[in-house]
């Protein structure tokens, strides 16, 4: 009886192991990459550069979703004062969620509001790199 025990409890962890192993996420490399396209690409936003930001969006997205006119003149009427990384966690597809606090200023009223975002990384194996894959930020939230 204890032998069949400590064979099922052997074969359990075993199990819970090669589960745990199978979903690891963005190797040592990857991982790196992602932190260095996410510092760009957080300063790039926190400086209001909206155009800069638009290079790390999913080419994929912005043939499904492109910038109108009319959104890039409302990313102009903004500022960026705060950004803070709220939570992170890994998808079941290997993207990164990021959750995000940011504070922005309207440039005509100078008024200033918190806004959460919600960011998703995906990578790209093709070229070797994370991309956005949620699209710029809404700062207006059905405004």
């Amino acid at each position: 009886m204890y032998r069949y025990l400590l064979q099922s409890v052997t074969a359990l962890l075993l199990l819970v192991s090669a589960a745990a192993h199978a979903g690891d996420g963005p190797s040592r490399s990857e991982r790196a990459k992602l932190t260095t396209t996410q510092d760009a690409y957080v300063a790039a936003v926190r400086w209001s550069d909206f155009e800069g930001a638009e290079r790390f969006i999913d080419p994929e997205y912005l043939k499904l979703q492109p910038l109108t006119d009319l959104q890039r003149e409302r990313y102009r009427q903004v500022q960026v004062s705060g950004y803070r990384e709220r939570s992170s966690n890994a998808g079941a597809d290997g993207s990164i969620e990021r959750r995000v606090e940011m504070g922005v200023i309207n440039r005509n009223t100078l008024a200033e509001r918190t806004v959460m975002v919600n960011e998703r990384w995906r990578w790209d194996p093709e070229n070797k790199r994370w991309w956005q894959a949620a699209g710029l930020p809404d700062l207006w939230q059905g405004q």
